[in-house]
């Protein structure tokens, strides 16, 4: 089986430097540097990774750029996330398939190839962590407005059927927070209604059921503000439909702490 794991990772700002990380956001990056030990010691041939911060209209875009090199400074938050520079390759023959895959199941599907285009914060952050050395191809996929839930999951199960036929040692990454209705302040949780759903809902991917998180999902991402509408969740889930077992909830990283909000 080509797809080695699964898994749900945050890209809070305040994260981007580590030296420069609160207190309270220690125990999410020791959760980052454990996912980091678990991706080194398999050594897969790409990861694929979707982005709440790559949010596009219409269309479900595919990076197939064969190397990804730029400086990122976030239009959100540049006093937090300024002048960072990135480098990884990319995998333009994985993202090929997924685009052909996409388009042949009628999904809106688009492959963008442009070197001047910069990659967002939600794709930047969590790499500095989980691929320090820049040694693993990455191909990065956006999350659609247009898209609903169910047509997000339905692209996911597309993207697994393309990574579980791969020759390649694949690992998806979904990059996005839980809870998410912004806050001004980043010491201020969740409310304790939101947590209970967050925590419900982590439940069910600890336990590998997958069908009772996928029906949550649409009451819970419009209850809690789940970041991006909680296509990136569907995205997993419609990815892991065939693999339930390879998901890596890693409670470091899953802690309530990564829907600290993206404000300053």
């Amino acid at each position: 089986m080509a797809l080695e794991l699964g898994m749900l990772v945050p890209h809070t700002p305040r994260m981007c430097h580590e030296e420069h990380a609160p207190e309270f956001q220690k125990e999410l990056i020791q959760g980052m540097h454990e996912v980091a030990r678990v991706i080194e010691s398999v050594q897969p041939d790409a990861i694929v990774l979707v982005s709440c911060h790559w949010l596009s209209s219409f269309h479900h875009f595919v990076d197939a750029t064969p190397e990804h090199k730029g400086v990122l400074t976030a239009f959100e938050c540049p006093e937090l996330i300024s002048d960072v520079p990135y480098h990884h390759l990319g995998d333009s023959q994985l993202a090929g398939q997924l685009v052909e895959a996409g388009q042949k199941a009628g999904i809106p599907v688009v492959k963008v190839d442009d070197s001047t285009y910069v990659w967002d914060y939600g794709t930047v952050v969590p790499l500095r962590y989980l691929v320090p050395k820049g040694n693993i191809p990455i191909v990065d996929l956006s999350v659609t407005w247009a898209a609903s839930l169910e047509e997000t999951y339905f692209w996911g199960q597309e993207i697994g059927k393309v990574l579980r036929e791969s020759d390649k040692r694949v690992m998806f990454v979904s990059s996005g927070a839980l809870a998410h209705n912004l806050l001004r302040g980043p010491h201020l949780m969740p409310t304790l209604a939101e947590q209970a759903l967050d925590n419900q809902f982590l439940e069910y991917l600890k336990g590998n059921d997958l069908e009772s998180a996928r029906n949550m999902l649409p009451q819970y991402a419009k209850a809690a503000g789940v970041e991006s509408g909680g296509r990136h969740l569907a995205m997993l889930l419609g990815v892991l439909a065939e693999s339930p077992s390879l998901i890596k909830v890693n409670i470091m990283v899953m802690v309530n702490l990564q829907a600290v909000q993206m404000s300053s």
